[in-house]
C-alpha cells in the first residue's frame, strides 16, 4: 500500500464519526483542553507532546512547540499526511487497525461513558534525524456531541529507552472504574480484560512507570511508605518479573497503564 492510501483509508474511518466541521474559539478550546488534561490519567515516562486531531478535516488543529525537543520537527511541518508516511511501514498496517478499532469502539459506545476512555498505542515514527523512535500515543476525546465526534486530544510519549523492542500494542483504558481492554491482539475481538491489578495497585504501577519514588508516591497517594513497598512486591509477583525496570517494560508491551 502506497503511503498516500494508508491516508485515505484512515480518512475513512475517521470520516465515519463526523459530517460537519464545527469551528469553536480559541477560548473556548482551551477551555477543553485544560479541563480535558484533568481527566487524561496521562504519565510521563520520557519527552512528550501534544497534537489536537480535527476528525472532520483529517487533519491537526494544534501542534505543540515540545515536538522539537522531542522529534526534530517544528510544529508547522508535522502533520497527519506527514505522521503517516514516516511511521516505521512494519507499524503502519498496526496503526490502520488500531485507529479502525478506536472508531468501532467510540460509534458503539453511549454517549455518557465516552469521558470515560482513553486510546492507548504506540507506534515507531522516524525523527528529524532519520532514526526512529517509539511513541505512546494517548488520547482522550476533547470535543463532540451526541451524534459526532469533532477533535480528540492526544499526548504522544517518547518511550523507545522503556520499550526498545517489540510489536505495537494498543489498549483501550476505562476511568472511574469502567472496564479495560489491555493489549488487544485480535483484530475483530474486543473483549474485557481480566484486571491483574487493584485499584490501588494500578495507581503505584502509574507512579512507578512515571519513574516516582516509593516516598514521593507515598506523599502522592496519602499512604504510609511500608504500604508502597509491600504494594510494589506485590506488583512484581503478579507481574512475574524481578526487576522495577523489567516491570516498566512488561507494563508499556501489555498496555496496563
Amino acid at each position: 500500500m502506497a503511503p498516500s492510501d494508508y491516508y485515505l483509508t484512515a480518512r475513512k474511518f475517521w470520516q465515519t464519526v463526523t459530517d460537519r466541521d464545527v469551528h469553536v474559539s480559541e477560548s473556548q478550546l482551551q477551555l477543553q483542553l485544560d479541563a480535558q488534561k484533568q481527566l487524561f490519567n496521562i504519565f510521563q515516562a520520557g519527552n512528550f507532546y501534544y497534537i489536537i486531531f480535527n476528525m472532520y478535516k483529517s487533519e491537526l488543529d494544534f501542534v505543540d512547540s515540545n515536538i522539537t525537543r522531542v522529534l526534530g520537527y517544528a510544529p508547522e511541518e508535522f502533520n497527519i499526511a506527514f505522521l503517516m508516511e514516516n511511521i516505521h511501514p512494519e507499524d503502519k498496517p498496526y496503526f490502520l487497525n488500531f485507529e479502525y478499532r478506536v472508531v468501532e469502539f467510540f460509534k458503539a459506545l453511549p454517549f455518557e461513558k465516552v469521558i470515560k476512555y482513553k486510546v492507548q498505542y504506540d507506534i515507531r515514527i522516524r525523527n528529524k534525524w532519520n532514526k526512529y523512535q517509539r511513541l505512546l500515543h494517548q488520547a482522550v476525546q476533547l470535543d463532540y456531541d451526541e451524534k459526532n465526534y469533532y477533535r480528540t486530544l492526544s499526548l504522544h510519549t517518547d518511550i523507545t529507552h522503556i520499550k526498545p523492542e517489540g510489536v505495537p500494542s494498543f489498549s483501550l483504558i476505562g476511568l472511574d472504574d469502567e472496564p479495560s481492554y489491555y493489549n488487544i491482539q485480535d483484530a475483530n475481538v474486543i473483549s474485557r480484560s481480566f484486571d491483574l491489578f487493584t485499584k490501588r495497585e494500578r495507581e503505584i504501577l502509574k507512579c512507578i512507570v512515571e519513574g516516582k519514588s516509593s516516598k514521593e508516591i507515598a506523599d502522592q497517594l496519602y499512604i504510609s511508605l511500608h504500604t508502597v513497598n509491600a504494594h510494589r512486591k506485590n506488583l512484581l509477583s503478579k507481574a512475574a518479573v524481578k526487576t522495577p525496570v523489567e516491570l516498566v517494560r512488561m507494563a508499556l508491551r501489555e498496555g496496563w497503564v
